[in-house]
């Protein structure tokens, strides 16, 4: 038997200016959180000094209800998976 999950609430990208994979995944990102309907979250990692001190290494990356689902390179198949029905 499966459980089923709940889909994810929000979305959140963590990107740095400059970041040629964070500049190739935010609109695969956001395509992907518009036809799901989730609201979209883009911060800059280097706003804030914990989420630099987390994620520096890691950017681009995608969070799903702040639970992290990709960095580096983010699959549009498998995130819109993730965004419509979680197994």
């Amino acid at each position: 038997m499966r459980l089923l999950r709940r889909r994810p609430q929000s979305v959140l990208l963590v990107t740095r200016q400059g970041c040629t994979l964070c500049a190739e995944a935010e609109p695969v990102v956001a395509r992907a959180a518009a036809d799901a309907g989730v609201p979209l979250e883009v911060r800059d990692v280097d706003a804030d000094p914990a989420d630099r001190e987390r994620w520096t290494d890691k950017v681009p990356v995608v969070l799903l209800d702040g639970v992290e689902h990709a960095y580096w390179r983010v699959n549009e198949e498998v995130l819109r998976k993730a965004l419509n029905l979680r197994l």
